[in-house]
Protein backbone atom coordinates (compact mmCIF):
# COMPACT_ATOMS: atom_id res chain seq x y z
CA UNK A 1 0.00 0.00 0.00
CA UNK A 2 1.30 3.15 -1.09
CA UNK A 3 1.44 6.23 1.17
CA UNK A 4 -0.64 9.72 0.54
CA UNK A 5 1.44 12.85 0.25
CA UNK A 6 0.90 15.10 3.14
CA UNK A 7 -2.07 17.10 1.87
CA UNK A 8 -1.84 21.09 1.97
CA UNK A 9 -5.85 21.04 3.76
CA UNK A 10 -3.41 19.08 6.46
CA UNK A 11 -0.53 21.18 6.69
CA UNK A 12 -3.16 24.27 6.70
CA UNK A 13 -5.08 22.53 9.69
CA UNK A 14 -1.97 22.58 11.49
CA UNK A 15 -0.85 25.77 10.47
CA UNK A 16 -3.69 27.92 11.32
CA UNK A 17 -3.95 28.03 15.36
CA UNK A 18 -0.23 28.34 15.16
CA UNK A 19 -0.58 31.67 12.76
CA UNK A 20 -3.95 32.71 14.46
CA UNK A 21 -1.73 32.76 18.23
CA UNK A 22 1.47 34.44 16.26
CA UNK A 23 -1.01 37.10 14.51
CA UNK A 24 -2.63 37.68 17.98
CA UNK A 25 0.65 38.09 19.69
CA UNK A 26 1.73 40.13 16.62
CA UNK A 27 -1.15 42.64 17.14
CA UNK A 28 -0.18 43.27 20.71
CA UNK A 29 2.19 45.87 20.59
CA UNK A 30 0.41 47.60 17.42
CA UNK A 31 -2.32 47.74 20.28
CA UNK A 32 -0.09 48.82 22.88
CA UNK A 33 1.16 51.49 20.70
CA UNK A 34 -2.17 52.54 19.44
CA UNK A 35 -3.10 53.37 23.29
CA UNK A 36 -0.40 54.86 24.54
CA UNK A 37 -0.33 57.27 21.39
CA UNK A 38 -3.54 58.56 22.95
CA UNK A 39 -2.34 59.83 25.98
CA UNK A 40 -0.31 61.89 27.72
CA UNK A 41 3.57 62.50 26.04
CA UNK A 42 2.97 59.24 23.36
CA UNK A 43 6.76 59.57 21.84
CA UNK A 44 8.62 59.30 25.38
CA UNK A 45 6.38 56.48 26.09
CA UNK A 46 6.39 54.99 23.04
CA UNK A 47 10.09 55.46 22.62
CA UNK A 48 11.13 54.34 26.04
CA UNK A 49 9.20 50.88 25.72
CA UNK A 50 9.96 50.42 22.25
CA UNK A 51 13.84 51.52 22.66
CA UNK A 52 14.70 49.99 26.19
CA UNK A 53 12.05 48.03 27.97
CA UNK A 54 10.73 46.24 25.18
CA UNK A 55 15.10 44.75 23.99
CA UNK A 56 16.04 44.44 27.52
CA UNK A 57 13.53 42.11 28.45
CA UNK A 58 13.57 39.81 25.05
CA UNK A 59 17.54 39.92 25.89
CA UNK A 60 16.92 38.57 29.12
CA UNK A 61 14.65 35.79 28.08
CA UNK A 62 17.10 34.21 25.32
CA UNK A 63 17.79 31.44 26.75
CA UNK A 64 14.00 30.01 27.56
CA UNK A 65 12.52 31.33 24.15
CA UNK A 66 13.66 28.62 21.87
CA UNK A 67 12.16 26.35 23.79
CA UNK A 68 9.00 26.21 21.78
CA UNK A 69 10.79 24.25 19.13
CA UNK A 70 12.92 22.18 21.31
CA UNK A 71 10.02 20.70 23.26
CA UNK A 72 8.40 20.45 20.14
CA UNK A 73 10.87 18.30 19.10
CA UNK A 74 12.28 16.24 21.87
CA UNK A 75 9.34 15.35 24.33
CA UNK A 76 8.36 12.64 22.89
CA UNK A 77 7.87 10.57 25.97
CA UNK A 78 7.22 11.75 29.82
CA UNK A 79 11.20 11.28 30.83
CA UNK A 80 12.15 13.50 27.56
CA UNK A 81 10.01 16.28 29.11
CA UNK A 82 11.06 16.00 32.89
CA UNK A 83 14.24 17.36 32.03
CA UNK A 84 12.85 20.08 29.59
CA UNK A 85 10.92 21.13 32.32
CA UNK A 86 13.73 20.82 35.14
CA UNK A 87 15.83 23.49 32.54
CA UNK A 88 12.83 25.48 32.28
CA UNK A 89 12.41 25.90 36.28
CA UNK A 90 16.01 26.63 36.51
CA UNK A 91 16.63 29.19 33.69
CA UNK A 92 13.24 30.82 34.63
CA UNK A 93 13.84 31.37 37.94
CA UNK A 94 18.01 32.66 37.36
CA UNK A 95 16.89 35.39 34.38
CA UNK A 96 13.94 36.60 36.56
CA UNK A 97 16.31 37.16 38.96
CA UNK A 98 18.31 38.47 36.04
CA UNK A 99 15.61 41.24 35.22
CA UNK A 100 15.36 42.16 39.34
CA UNK A 101 19.25 43.18 39.40
CA UNK A 102 18.91 44.97 36.18
CA UNK A 103 16.00 46.82 36.77
CA UNK A 104 16.41 47.57 40.19
CA UNK A 105 20.12 48.30 40.39
CA UNK A 106 22.60 50.84 38.53
CA UNK A 107 23.20 48.18 36.19
CA UNK A 108 20.08 49.73 34.29
CA UNK A 109 21.85 53.12 34.13
CA UNK A 110 24.95 51.04 32.42
CA UNK A 111 22.46 49.75 29.90
CA UNK A 112 20.28 52.16 29.31
CA UNK A 113 22.38 55.11 28.98
CA UNK A 114 26.10 53.61 28.59
CA UNK A 115 25.68 51.20 25.81
CA UNK A 116 22.34 52.09 24.36
CA UNK A 117 23.05 56.31 24.35
CA UNK A 118 18.99 56.73 25.34
CA UNK A 119 17.67 60.31 25.03
CA UNK A 120 17.41 61.31 28.46
CA UNK A 121 13.70 62.19 28.50
CA UNK A 122 12.82 58.25 28.56
CA UNK A 123 15.37 56.78 31.02
CA UNK A 124 13.67 57.01 34.02
CA UNK A 125 9.69 55.75 32.25
CA UNK A 126 11.55 53.08 30.50
CA UNK A 127 13.19 51.96 34.06
CA UNK A 128 9.41 51.80 35.65
CA UNK A 129 8.12 49.85 32.68
CA UNK A 130 11.30 47.30 33.18
CA UNK A 131 10.32 47.03 36.92
CA UNK A 132 6.50 46.10 36.07
CA UNK A 133 7.35 43.27 33.11
CA UNK A 134 9.43 41.14 35.82
CA UNK A 135 6.91 38.55 35.43
CA UNK A 136 7.81 38.20 31.46
CA UNK A 137 10.21 35.66 31.45
CA UNK A 138 9.20 33.08 33.59
CA UNK A 139 5.64 33.20 31.94
CA UNK A 140 6.84 32.62 28.86
CA UNK A 141 9.78 30.19 29.60
CA UNK A 142 6.85 28.08 31.26
CA UNK A 143 3.61 28.62 27.92
CA UNK A 144 6.64 27.72 25.55
CA UNK A 145 7.71 24.18 26.81
CA UNK A 146 4.17 23.43 27.13
CA UNK A 147 2.98 24.90 24.13
CA UNK A 148 5.24 22.36 22.12
CA UNK A 149 3.98 19.06 23.71
CA UNK A 150 1.14 20.40 22.51
CA UNK A 151 2.23 20.85 19.09
CA UNK A 152 3.86 17.53 19.56
CA UNK A 153 0.78 15.67 20.29
CA UNK A 154 -1.67 17.27 17.78
CA UNK A 155 -3.47 20.26 20.34
CA UNK A 156 -1.93 23.16 18.51
CA UNK A 157 -5.40 24.41 18.50
CA UNK A 158 -5.18 25.26 22.17
CA UNK A 159 -2.61 27.28 21.51
CA UNK A 160 -4.52 30.11 19.70
CA UNK A 161 -7.03 30.13 22.79
CA UNK A 162 -4.39 30.97 25.02
CA UNK A 163 -2.99 33.94 23.03
CA UNK A 164 -6.64 35.12 22.71
CA UNK A 165 -6.67 35.08 26.74
CA UNK A 166 -3.59 36.47 26.91
CA UNK A 167 -4.76 39.25 24.26
CA UNK A 168 -8.21 39.64 25.98
CA UNK A 169 -6.01 40.94 29.17
CA UNK A 170 -3.94 43.05 27.37
CA UNK A 171 -6.97 44.73 26.03
CA UNK A 172 -8.63 44.90 29.28
CA UNK A 173 -5.65 46.52 31.56
CA UNK A 174 -4.76 48.90 28.43
CA UNK A 175 -8.66 50.23 28.66
CA UNK A 176 -8.63 50.35 32.62
CA UNK A 177 -5.69 52.31 32.38
CA UNK A 178 -6.75 54.70 29.35
CA UNK A 179 -9.65 55.21 31.70
CA UNK A 180 -7.43 56.25 34.54
CA UNK A 181 -5.12 58.49 32.32
CA UNK A 182 -2.16 56.79 33.29
CA UNK A 183 1.59 57.20 32.18
CA UNK A 184 1.56 55.57 28.98
CA UNK A 185 4.54 53.49 29.63
CA UNK A 186 2.86 52.07 33.01
CA UNK A 187 -0.55 50.87 30.48
CA UNK A 188 1.86 49.23 28.22
CA UNK A 189 3.91 47.24 30.47
CA UNK A 190 1.03 46.06 33.04
CA UNK A 191 -1.18 45.06 30.01
CA UNK A 192 1.33 42.85 28.67
CA UNK A 193 3.05 41.68 31.99
CA UNK A 194 -1.18 41.02 32.70
CA UNK A 195 -1.26 39.22 29.42
CA UNK A 196 1.83 36.71 30.03
CA UNK A 197 0.81 35.41 32.97
CA UNK A 198 -2.89 34.69 32.27
CA UNK A 199 -1.82 33.18 29.12
CA UNK A 200 1.14 30.85 31.22
CA UNK A 201 -1.85 30.10 34.06
CA UNK A 202 -4.31 28.94 31.25
CA UNK A 203 -2.08 27.02 29.16
CA UNK A 204 -0.97 25.16 32.46
CA UNK A 205 -4.54 23.92 33.21
CA UNK A 206 -5.05 23.03 29.25
CA UNK A 207 -1.62 20.97 29.22
CA UNK A 208 -2.99 18.91 32.38
CA UNK A 209 -4.54 16.54 29.94
CA UNK A 210 -2.19 16.09 26.84
CA UNK A 211 0.56 15.40 29.46
CA UNK A 212 -1.65 12.82 31.37
CA UNK A 213 -3.62 11.24 28.50
CA UNK A 214 -0.64 11.67 25.42
CA UNK A 215 2.58 12.03 26.96
CA UNK A 216 3.01 9.94 30.52
CA UNK A 217 1.61 6.89 27.93
CA UNK A 218 3.84 7.53 25.03
CA UNK A 219 6.61 4.82 23.80
CA UNK A 220 10.17 5.38 25.91
CA UNK A 221 12.60 6.74 23.41
CA UNK A 222 15.49 5.02 22.97
CA UNK A 223 18.26 6.06 23.23
CA UNK A 224 16.88 7.95 26.43
CA UNK A 225 17.09 11.92 26.11
CA UNK A 226 19.90 12.77 28.26
CA UNK A 227 21.03 16.64 29.61
CA UNK A 228 24.19 16.18 27.08
CA UNK A 229 22.74 15.26 24.30
CA UNK A 230 19.93 18.18 25.31
CA UNK A 231 22.70 20.72 25.63
CA UNK A 232 23.97 19.45 22.38
CA UNK A 233 20.93 20.56 20.53
CA UNK A 234 19.55 23.17 22.78
CA UNK A 235 22.98 25.39 23.15
CA UNK A 236 23.28 26.22 19.75
CA UNK A 237 19.84 27.61 19.62
CA UNK A 238 20.53 29.58 22.91
CA UNK A 239 22.72 31.18 20.91
CA UNK A 240 20.39 32.12 17.99
CA UNK A 241 17.93 33.76 19.96
CA UNK A 242 20.82 35.27 21.66
CA UNK A 243 22.22 36.73 19.21
CA UNK A 244 19.02 37.25 17.10
CA UNK A 245 17.87 39.49 19.90
CA UNK A 246 20.88 41.36 20.59
CA UNK A 247 19.95 43.06 17.54
CA UNK A 248 17.36 44.97 19.16
CA UNK A 249 19.16 46.63 21.58
CA UNK A 250 22.17 47.54 18.91
CA UNK A 251 19.14 48.70 16.52
CA UNK A 252 17.79 51.13 19.68
CA UNK A 253 21.64 51.96 20.26
CA UNK A 254 22.13 53.12 16.66
CA UNK A 255 19.09 55.01 16.40
CA UNK A 256 19.39 57.03 19.12
CA UNK A 257 22.48 58.17 17.71
CA UNK A 258 21.04 58.95 14.01
CA UNK A 259 18.52 61.97 13.25
CA UNK A 260 15.74 61.99 14.83
CA UNK A 261 16.33 59.98 17.14
CA UNK A 262 13.36 60.32 19.18
CA UNK A 263 11.28 60.17 16.27
CA UNK A 264 12.61 56.71 14.82
CA UNK A 265 12.34 55.56 18.30
CA UNK A 266 8.68 56.33 18.68
CA UNK A 267 7.59 55.09 15.13
CA UNK A 268 9.67 51.65 15.73
CA UNK A 269 7.15 49.81 17.66
CA UNK A 270 4.66 50.78 15.22
CA UNK A 271 6.20 49.70 11.98
CA UNK A 272 8.14 47.02 13.75
CA UNK A 273 5.06 45.89 14.86
CA UNK A 274 2.44 45.47 12.00
CA UNK A 275 5.49 44.29 9.84
CA UNK A 276 5.81 41.86 12.50
CA UNK A 277 1.67 40.79 12.32
CA UNK A 278 2.50 39.52 9.08
CA UNK A 279 6.01 38.05 9.30
CA UNK A 280 4.23 35.53 12.18
CA UNK A 281 2.67 33.82 9.57
CA UNK A 282 5.91 32.59 8.50
CA UNK A 283 7.16 32.47 12.00
CA UNK A 284 4.23 29.77 12.80
CA UNK A 285 5.66 27.65 9.63
CA UNK A 286 8.86 26.60 11.50
CA UNK A 287 7.13 24.27 14.14
CA UNK A 288 4.69 22.97 11.46
CA UNK A 289 8.00 21.81 9.52
CA UNK A 290 9.58 20.70 12.17
CA UNK A 291 5.66 18.31 13.61
CA UNK A 292 5.73 17.17 9.82
CA UNK A 293 8.27 16.85 8.14
CA UNK A 294 8.88 12.77 9.72
CA UNK A 295 6.07 12.05 7.39
CA UNK A 296 6.56 10.29 4.62
CA UNK A 297 6.17 12.37 0.82
CA UNK A 298 5.78 15.49 2.86
CA UNK A 299 8.95 17.48 1.45
CA UNK A 300 7.12 18.59 -1.41
CA UNK A 301 3.87 19.57 0.00
CA UNK A 302 6.05 21.82 2.78
CA UNK A 303 8.26 22.99 0.72
CA UNK A 304 5.02 24.23 -1.79
CA UNK A 305 3.51 25.73 1.23
CA UNK A 306 6.42 27.93 1.96
CA UNK A 307 6.61 29.29 -0.98
CA UNK A 308 2.83 29.71 -0.99
CA UNK A 309 3.46 32.34 2.77
CA UNK A 310 6.41 33.69 0.79
CA UNK A 311 4.62 35.06 -1.97
CA UNK A 312 1.34 35.92 0.38
CA UNK A 313 2.89 37.97 3.26
CA UNK A 314 4.98 39.74 0.62
CA UNK A 315 2.39 40.76 -0.99
CA UNK A 316 0.00 41.78 1.42
CA UNK A 317 2.63 44.40 3.03
CA UNK A 318 3.12 45.95 -0.92
CA UNK A 319 -0.98 46.16 -1.12
CA UNK A 320 -1.06 47.69 2.64
CA UNK A 321 2.06 49.96 1.82
CA UNK A 322 0.81 51.33 -2.09
CA UNK A 323 -3.00 51.96 -0.83
CA UNK A 324 -5.33 53.99 1.90
CA UNK A 325 -4.73 51.21 4.35
CA UNK A 326 -1.45 52.69 5.39
CA UNK A 327 -2.91 55.81 6.28
CA UNK A 328 -5.86 54.15 8.31
CA UNK A 329 -3.62 51.84 10.02
CA UNK A 330 -1.02 54.09 11.20
CA UNK A 331 -3.00 57.21 11.48
CA UNK A 332 -6.49 55.94 12.17
CA UNK A 333 -5.48 53.55 14.16
CA UNK A 334 -2.14 53.61 15.73
CA UNK A 335 -2.54 57.66 16.53
CA UNK A 336 0.46 59.35 14.42
CA UNK A 337 0.72 62.77 14.08
CA UNK A 338 1.34 63.65 9.94
CA UNK A 339 4.92 63.46 10.60
CA UNK A 340 5.51 60.28 12.00
CA UNK A 341 2.70 58.88 9.62
CA UNK A 342 5.21 59.98 6.88
CA UNK A 343 8.32 58.44 8.55
CA UNK A 344 6.17 55.10 8.96
CA UNK A 345 4.93 54.88 5.87
CA UNK A 346 7.97 55.08 4.24
CA UNK A 347 9.21 52.32 6.77
CA UNK A 348 7.03 49.73 5.49
CA UNK A 349 8.44 50.32 2.00
CA UNK A 350 11.66 49.44 3.49
CA UNK A 351 10.63 46.37 5.22
CA UNK A 352 8.66 44.84 2.47
CA UNK A 353 10.69 41.87 2.27
CA UNK A 354 10.67 40.69 5.79
CA UNK A 355 7.67 38.74 5.58
CA UNK A 356 8.23 37.13 2.88
CA UNK A 357 11.84 36.37 4.21
CA UNK A 358 10.37 34.82 7.63
CA UNK A 359 8.60 32.34 5.95
CA UNK A 360 11.71 30.64 3.77
CA UNK A 361 13.91 30.69 6.79
CA UNK A 362 10.88 28.55 8.59
CA UNK A 363 11.72 26.16 5.81
CA UNK A 364 14.79 25.86 6.03
CA UNK A 365 15.34 26.34 9.72
CA UNK A 366 12.68 23.55 10.41
CA UNK A 367 14.24 21.23 8.33
CA UNK A 368 17.57 21.58 10.29
CA UNK A 369 15.86 21.34 13.40
CA UNK A 370 14.29 18.19 12.34
CA UNK A 371 17.41 16.42 11.46
CA UNK A 372 19.21 17.94 14.60
CA UNK A 373 21.52 19.68 12.75
CA UNK A 374 21.23 22.61 14.69
CA UNK A 375 24.79 24.51 14.20
CA UNK A 376 23.80 25.70 10.49
CA UNK A 377 21.12 27.76 12.29
CA UNK A 378 23.86 29.40 14.72
CA UNK A 379 25.64 30.43 11.79
CA UNK A 380 23.23 32.02 9.75
CA UNK A 381 22.42 34.29 12.90
CA UNK A 382 26.02 35.24 13.53
CA UNK A 383 25.60 35.77 9.94
CA UNK A 384 22.78 38.16 10.49
CA UNK A 385 24.30 40.16 13.17
CA UNK A 386 27.48 40.67 11.71
CA UNK A 387 26.02 42.07 8.62
CA UNK A 388 23.03 43.83 10.37
CA UNK A 389 25.32 45.42 13.41
CA UNK A 390 27.78 46.38 10.35
CA UNK A 391 25.01 47.97 8.27
CA UNK A 392 23.67 50.32 11.67
CA UNK A 393 27.67 51.01 12.63
CA UNK A 394 27.53 52.69 9.04
CA UNK A 395 24.39 54.42 9.42
CA UNK A 396 25.21 55.71 12.77
CA UNK A 397 28.95 56.86 11.38
CA UNK A 398 27.53 58.37 7.77
CA UNK A 399 24.94 60.27 10.04
CA UNK A 400 23.13 61.59 7.04
CA UNK A 401 19.64 59.10 6.58
CA UNK A 402 16.99 58.88 9.30
CA UNK A 403 17.47 56.19 11.95
CA UNK A 404 14.12 54.81 11.08
CA UNK A 405 15.16 53.91 7.54
CA UNK A 406 18.82 52.87 8.59
CA UNK A 407 17.38 50.12 10.86
CA UNK A 408 14.92 48.64 8.42
CA UNK A 409 17.64 48.82 5.78
CA UNK A 410 20.12 46.97 7.89
CA UNK A 411 17.48 44.27 9.36
CA UNK A 412 16.33 43.29 5.80
CA UNK A 413 19.71 43.36 4.35
CA UNK A 414 20.76 41.15 7.72
CA UNK A 415 17.30 38.76 6.93
CA UNK A 416 18.72 38.50 3.67
CA UNK A 417 22.11 37.11 4.31
CA UNK A 418 20.80 35.00 7.15
CA UNK A 419 18.44 33.20 5.01
CA UNK A 420 20.55 32.38 2.10
CA UNK A 421 22.94 30.82 4.80
CA UNK A 422 20.11 28.40 6.02
CA UNK A 423 19.51 27.37 2.27
CA UNK A 424 23.05 26.85 2.04
CA UNK A 425 23.31 25.02 5.36
CA UNK A 426 19.83 22.97 4.82
CA UNK A 427 20.38 21.72 0.71
CA UNK A 428 22.13 18.36 2.24
CA UNK A 429 19.33 17.83 4.58
CA UNK A 430 16.45 18.74 1.97
CA UNK A 431 18.47 16.45 -0.81
CA UNK A 432 18.16 13.34 1.47
CA UNK A 433 14.32 13.95 2.35
CA UNK A 434 13.52 14.75 -1.65
CA UNK A 435 15.65 11.03 -1.73
CA UNK A 436 13.45 9.72 0.95
CA UNK A 437 10.35 11.39 -1.13
CA UNK A 438 11.43 10.49 -4.56
CA UNK A 439 10.87 14.51 -5.01
CA UNK A 440 12.95 16.34 -7.66
CA UNK A 441 15.18 19.21 -5.30
CA UNK A 442 14.53 22.08 -7.71
CA UNK A 443 14.16 24.71 -5.72
CA UNK A 444 15.20 23.53 -2.38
Amino acid sequence: MTNSPLSLNRIFKVWLPLAASWLLMGMEMPILSAVVARLVDPEINLAAYGGIVFPLALIIEAPVIMLLAASTALSKDWASYKKLRNYMVLAGGLLTALHLLVALTPLYYSFAVGLLGAPVEIIEPARIGLIIMTPWTWTIAYRRLNQGVMIRFGHSNIIGIGTTVRLGMDILVLAVGYYLKLPGIVVATSAVAAGVTAEAIYIGFRVQPVLRVDLKPAPVVQPALTYRGFASFYLPLVMTSLLTLLILPMGSAALSRMPLALESLAVWPVVSGFIFMLRSMGVAFNEVVVALLDEPLSTKPLRRYALLLTVGTTGALLLIALTPLSRFWLVDVSALSPTLFVLARNGLWIGVLLPGLNSLQSWYQGALLNSGKTRGISEAVALYLVVTGLSLWGGVAWGGMTGLYVGLIAFSFGMLIQTFWLWVRSRHVLRALCERDNCLEESA
